[in-house]
């Protein structure tokens, strides 16, 4: 992994924060609670071009508000990988009223994230959620109403469940609440099915249950994954990644052969689970 190490203008926190705009200061928020997007998970979030991106994206860098890495590959190059800088943290850090994080603290975390084995699990829960908020951007009456990270998930359920991630999707009126298990192939089935016993206790405890989602990275696991699962009245759908947006009818409820649902509709199989 490299880290780019262009030069940067000099330029105080009061010139640089008058030059952002809400989409910027809302990329700077999304950064500082899900860490790291790639460049066209950043399109997916907040805008409807590439070029228009990858141009505002360079000016923040050199203004110090994100910073950035690429990984490093045999042949060819990836896209940029983004994450705060000190401009960007120092911006969030005054609207939360705390102190920001010391330049040194940030750029450990981009080292940390550029040599981190688990940066492409956090890149693949994070294009789930980007691609909700292009479909939100597309659609009339689609929201994301909430996207909590697997450290704010950790907060709040981690004594029965560790999920990869919260979301609330809202669509013409309709609401569904969901858990997200993003599913790279690296776990035993065994193990990721065993997952459900948490969520099975959260649901007692709460007194209802929210959908349990299994995000597939690799389209040949998914029947043995279901497989797996095995039967459950908890309300657990699976899916593959792919070209198709997670808001779209690619999702098929555990013990049912057809048909595949949109996201929005996975609300009914927690209302029958709690019945």
């Amino acid at each position: 992994m490299t880290s780019s190490s262009s030069l940067r203008r000099a330029a105080g926190p009061l010139d640089v924060f008058g030059r952002l705009t809400n989409r910027d200061r809302f990329l700077c928020r999304i950064l500082w609670e899900h860490r790291v997007l790639a460049t066209e998970q950043v399109v997916d979030l907040c805008f409807n071009h590439l070029v228009t991106a990858q141009h505002r994206l360079v000016a923040l860098y050199r203004l110090g508000v994100l910073d950035r890495f690429r990984p490093l590959r045999p042949t060819g190059t990836e896209s940029w990988r983004y994450t705060l800088g000190p401009m960007g943290a120092a911006l969030v850090a005054a609207e939360r009223g705390i102190e920001a994080p010391r330049p040194s603290v940030l750029r450990d975390r981009v080292v940390a994230l550029a040599a981190g084995q688990r940066t492409a699990h956090t890149l693949g829960v994070n294009g789930f959620f980007c691609a909700l908020h292009k479909a939100a951007r597309e659609r009339p009456g689609a929201e994301v109403g909430s996207w909590l990270s697997e450290r704010r998930c950790a907060a709040e359920w981690g004594e029965l469940v560790r999920p990869d991630a919260y979301g609330i999707w809202e669509e013409n009126g309709r609401r569904v609440e969901f858990f997200v298990e993003h599913d790279t192939g690296s776990e035993p089935l065994v193990r990721v099915a065993g997952k459900l016993a948490g969520y099975r206790d959260l649901a007692e405890a709460d007194g209802a249950a929210r959908p349990v989602l299994f995000w597939l990275v690799q389209p040949g696991r998914e029947p043995a994954l279901r497989k797996a699962l095995g039967a459950t009245a908890l309300p657990v759908a699976t899916a593959v990644a792919g070209t198709d947006n997670p808001a779209d009818a690619i999702w098929l409820a555990v013990g049912e052969e057809a048909p595949r649902r949109p996201l929005v509709q996975l609300g009914t199989l927690a209302a029958r689970a709690t019945r």
